[in-house]
């Protein structure tokens, strides 16, 4: 199992950097699948995690506007990629450089796939910046 440790200076949390959090949703954001690295990174059990929406883990510092951008990017292209800040059940939080992807399976029904890794923290800076100013802005 990957390696996840909490900063002592604050309630950020951090995995491996070759660690991959997954997570696939139904067309409603409901969480059909969760793996292990994702329930220890979110402090949740497996049980308590599927059958969720999967911003269950949305902190609120995350403005609106990014999750906008994410669903026009997945419905147009298939794809999205970004930082997100999430939140922990413990009230922490950490950062994840995210790729969603949309799955149209043989019998038409729609997923999401989403996969997740260490972000740069020249990233993560860069977007606490953009994400208060977004905020401010709501």
């Amino acid at each position: 199992m990957a390696e996840i440790f909490k900063d002592k200076t604050s309630d950020e949390w951090f995995f491996s950097e070759d660690s991959y959090i997954l997570s696939e949703t139904d067309s409603r954001g409901f969480i059909l699948y969760a793996n292990d690295l994702f329930c220890s990174m979110a402090g949740y059990s497996m049980d308590e995690l599927i059958g969720q929406p999967h911003n269950i883990v949305r902190h609120p510092d995350m403005p609106r506007i990014a999750f906008a951008g994410l669903w026009n990017d997945i419905q147009s292209k298939g794809f999205w990629t970004g930082i997100v800040k999430n939140r922990r059940k413990d009230g922490g939080y950490y950062w994840v450089d995210a790729t969603a992807l949309r799955k149209t399976h043989s019998d038409g029904t729609v997923t999401y796939l989403s996969i997740r890794r260490v972000p740069s923290r020249s990233a993560v800076k860069s977007c606490v910046t953009l994400y208060a100013e977004l905020k401010s802005k709501e």
